[in-house]
């Protein structure tokens, strides 16, 4: 190994200033490719090899650590360590600096060396996976790879954070993710620099941390009934006596190893103890801490719960304050973290507003009506927590109320902005958005995607995300502390099903959580997620390959039907055929919209470099006298229902179009002509768990002149038929035999949900999908 060429810090400075200065020696800086992406990255000409021979130095003793944790990474896929030694001449060499802030960091590579110059612990460990991710992928191999030469690219980086907050939601509560997924999971965050890993340990569907105290939240509330054959809003709550196979805790053992390896990778781990609701798990345990007035069996929820799920802690008992406060001091003497998150998120009020106790106390502590009553429950138990040393954390249904002093708010709802509200008040805020950073929505083309709930949140979605609005006041900004992805999971039974939905996207919430505002650049952002991509690839993780895919859309114009095609990536060609065939690398190159104006088959995929990349999308375009035709009462969403194609089984996956559900749903399909007409209908379909069915009513009237409408026929349902359980695509068709040229359907809603519906008394929605008249 040659000597190094860098002996002083000044030199390297020298060197960097005159690169970022001049451009000498530095190659396109788009060739750094790294994510989240750096502040400064250029890269210069040539590579350094390591080898066993290869010795890493620390400046003082408290790195070294860091030191040997990076040695340890080619242990098992190069069979051999670094040597590590405090001060000297190493290879590789890790210093700390007064210049630059904890988390920061500046990386000089060359082919004699590396110089890492880190303001705290933090910026080394940082600087470490920057190096992580430019070496090969191979890694992160598990067993013995041959023929590697483990290089990294010369470059100079300068790096720090753009938010102290860049963190990941996990719930553990739904589906119970084993200790090591999690480990692992903690791992592909460390590579990605973020460090705050919240874990949602409790829920209506399970308690998963052993507290000695009551040992009753683990023997009882981490185990459910098994309905898993089933999809999570389909299942039926439990009976009394039926068996709890499914389940799973950790013990205070388990959650200690979860920290320290968490620890080791500058990840925190923050705790959240659900209150007052999502509290059906505990309330199984302990069932006296419910309201009296409960007259419902109360066990561990296998799915959405129903009314059910307005179980909650009494807010009048005073038990109930004991055993939470118990359970705080458990948490508090466990978890390092200064945070604890307490949830108060979607508390329903049904029993509290019947309770005697829980009125008592609203007359007691002189509150008006229930939601300051759970003010009243989250700041006494806010109090606690504080009492502890720790800060107190909240979803935003905290800003329905007097907020907990000091409590920091985490903006979920929507776009997130009911956490302005507390930033209004001075209260720090996490942005963590369902319509944005939620992963457990569909990442990509529905039609190809395991089910969940809602709409899309894509990869590029989340890249795209920009948590400071331009319309904020100029005070939130310095309260906002970051950003935070957040995966629920319903709909998970295995933990590939988690990490499928994790990654990519976590990628893209890193990129926003580090990288400065002003350096969004989609094409670079893809290139440097694929070289992470091997990295999970290598370490035998599952994510999804959903960018690749491609997303519809099918229009009427003219009376013709034109299809739009689509794909995230841009360094992809779609191909396709018309004629029913598999697309291949010769088929068709899509380049502008397609016009069709009779039946067809679509299929297309995209390609790079010869290579098949994304599933093949099948569009079957079926014409009938409505297709592509003018549909008159509706907004011009609706046009979808005379497109010639059929949804999927997923009604969000823009197939489907659904009105308004307190009144009819009204529309008329101009034929431009008089037919002979023999039937009209329309496809609906039911989706049991989510409360859509078909109409109680279907109306079909025509008329000539689109003024005076004749009946020519209906269809009714009845409460079997309509609120049948499954998911699946009926069309309602109606036998007619008259001549005309506009055709108007009305569609009754079906009402509220029956009172043994998965969603007793709540108002039921119909979506529709594509009207075809012969």
């Amino acid at each position: 190994m040659g000597k190094m060429i860098f002996n002083s810090r000044m030199l390297v400075l020298v060197v960097w200033t005159c690169l970022f200065a001049s451009g000498l020696q530095a190659q396109d800086s788009a060739s750094v490719r790294i994510v989240p992406r750096p502040v400064e990255a250029v890269a210069v000409a040539g590579t350094f090899h390591i080898t066993s021979s290869t010795v890493v130095s620390v400046g003082d003793e408290g790195l070294k650590p860091l030191a040997e944790y990076f040695s340890s990474l080619f242990v098992r896929p190069a069979g051999f360590s670094l040597k590590v030694c405090v001060g000297g001449q190493g290879n590789i060499r890790l210093e700390r600096v007064d210049d630059l802030s904890a988390e920061a960091y500046r990386l000089h590579v060359d082919s004699n060396g590396v110089l890492i110059e880190a303001g705290g612990y933090a910026g080394g460990f940082y600087a470490l996976q920057t190096l992580r991710l430019t070496l090969p992928a191979a890694i992160e191999s598990f067993s013995p790879v041959e023929g590697v030469d483990w290089t990294i690219p010369a470059m100079h980086v300068v790096d720090s954070p753009r938010f102290a907050y860049r963190g990941l939601m996990l719930d553990v509560s739904r589906y119970f993710i084993p200790k090591e997924n999690v480990l692992q999971i903690i791992d592909c965050m460390a590579m990605l620099k973020l460090n705050k890993l919240h874990l949602h340990l409790t829920d209506d569907n399970g308690w998963r941390l052993e507290i000695k105290r009551y040992p009753r939240l683990t023997e009882v509330g981490s185990r459910r009934v098994n309905r898993n054959g089933v999809p999570f809003p389909d299942r039926r709550n439990p009976l009394p006596g039926e068996s709890t196979s499914v389940g799973g805790y950790y013990t205070q053992d388990d959650m200690r190893e979860i920290i320290a390896y968490a620890q080791a990778r500058q990840v925190e781990i923050i705790p959240e103890i659900d209150m007052p609701a999502h509290s059906n798990a505990a309330l199984a345990a302990y069932p006296e801490l419910a309201c009296p007035v409960v007259d419902k069996y109360i066990g561990v929820l296998p799915g959405l719960g129903g009314d059910h799920a307005d179980i909650i802690y009494c807010a009048g008992n005073e038990q109930t304050f004991h055993f939470l406060e118990g359970v705080i001091d458990e948490v508090a003497a466990l978890f390092p973290s200064k945070y604890i998150h307490l949830g108060g998120d979607e508390a329903w009020k049904t029993y509290w507003k019947k309770c005697p106790l829980c009125q008592q106390r609203m007359k007691d502590e002189n509150l008006p009506d229930e939601e300051e009553l759970q003010s009243y429950f989250m700041r006494r138990m806010s109090r606690y927590v504080q009492s502890k040393g720790k800060e107190v954390m909240g979803w935003d249904e905290l800003t329905n109320g007097i907020l907990p002093e000091g409590a920091i708010i985490f903006g979920w709802q929507g776009f997130g902005n009911a956490a302005l509200k507390a930033a209004a008040q001075g209260h720090r805020f996490v942005m963590t958005p369902a319509r944005l950073l939620y992963l457990i929505r569909y990442q990509g083309p529905q039609w190809f995607e395991p089910l969940t709930y809602f709409g899309n949140n894509t990869l590029k979605d989340v890249y795209n995300y920009e948590p400071i609005q331009d319309n904020w006041k100029p005070e939130y900004e310095p309260l906002l502390m970051g950003v935070q992805g957040s995966m629920w999971t319903e709909f998970c039974n295995h933990p590939s099903d988690v990490t499928y939905q994790v990654f990519p996207r976590l990628v893209a919430v890193a990129e926003v959580a580090w990288s400065p505002k002003s350096s969004k650049d989609w094409p670079t952002f893809v290139e440097a997620l694929d070289g992470y991509l091997a990295h999970l690839q290598a370490k035998g993780i599952q994510y999804a390959h959903s960018m690749y895919n491609i997303q519809h859309t099918v229009t009427p114009v003219d009376g013709k039907l034109k299809v739009d095609l689509m794909c995230e990536r841009p360094d992809v060609e779609i191909r396709y055929t018309t004629d029913g065939m598999e697309p291949g690398v010769e088929s068709a190159l899509y380049e502008s919209s397609l016009i069709l104006n009779g039946d067809a088959v679509i299929k297309c995929a995209t390609f790079c470099d010869g290579k098949k990349m994304g599933k093949t999308l099948e569009l079957p375009l079926d014409w009938n006298l409505a297709t592509a035709k003018p549909l008159l009462g509706l907004p011009a969403p609706a046009n979808i229902l005379v497109n010639g194609l059929r949804g999927s089984l997923k009604q969000t996956d823009f197939e489907w179009y659904t009105g308004d559900m307190n009144r009819p749903l009204t529309f008329t399909v101009d034929l431009l002509k008089s037919y002979e007409l023999t039937e009209c209908a329309v496809g609906c379909i039911t989706n049991y768990g989510m409360g859509c069915h078909k109409p109680r009513v279907m109306k079909v009237e025509v008329s000539d002149d689109n003024k005076a409408f004749v009946p020519v026929g209906s269809l009714s349902f009845s409460d079997a038929e309509i609120f049948k359980e499954g998911t699946f695509i009926e069309d309602l068709k109606l036998k007619v035999d008259v001549k005309a040229r506009y055709v108007r359907f009305i569609l009754d809603g079906p009402g509220n949900c029956p009172s043994d519906h998965v969603r007793p008394g709540q108002l039921s929605r119909i979506y529709v999908d594509e009207v075809v008249i012969r």
